[in-house]
């Protein structure tokens, strides 16, 4: 009779993974980094933040994040720029990248891909989108 009262819970394992998990938001708008912050945070993740690409670049070789999450525009190094640094770079090129953007045109998806990113989500970003990718991504 107990059980049936259980509340059902996440996968434990799940849930320890996530938490063990860092993700660096490379973002040049407060708004957006706020929107993507709550929602990786609501996910279970750990954030930091970088405001362009070259800083971007600058902290995932720091600190080597599991993965990362990269606008394209943004002034100075633009995503594909950084995103195809650190996908060449010997002490990056095994943390995924993930472009989330306002580019929808499928020739930007291409690009970015080719750049090196793993997945491409277009903004407004669903939430449970960006989780599931963030997930499978994490999971390869």
């Amino acid at each position: 009779m107990r059980s049936f009262f259980k509340k059902n819970s996440p996968d434990k394992s799940a849930q320890a993974e996530a938490a063990g998990a860092t993700i660096l938001i490379v973002d040049d708008s407060p708004t957006e980094t706020h929107i993507l912050k709550s929602i990786v945070e609501g996910g279970g993740y750990q954030v930091i933040t970088a405001t362009d690409g070259e800083s971007g670049v600058a902290v995932a070789k720091e600190s080597k994040p599991d993965l990362v999450l990269m606008d394209v525009v943004m002034p100075g190094l633009n995503g594909f720029q950084a995103t195809r640094q650190l996908s060449k770079a010997p002490e990056t090129q095994d943390i995924p990248v993930i472009v989330v953007t306002t580019k929808d045109q499928e020739t930007d998806r291409a690009w970015g891909l080719r750049q090196g990113a793993r997945e491409y989500v277009v903004k407004p970003v669903a939430a449970d989108e960006l989780l599931s990718k963030i997930r499978a991504v994490l999971a390869d």
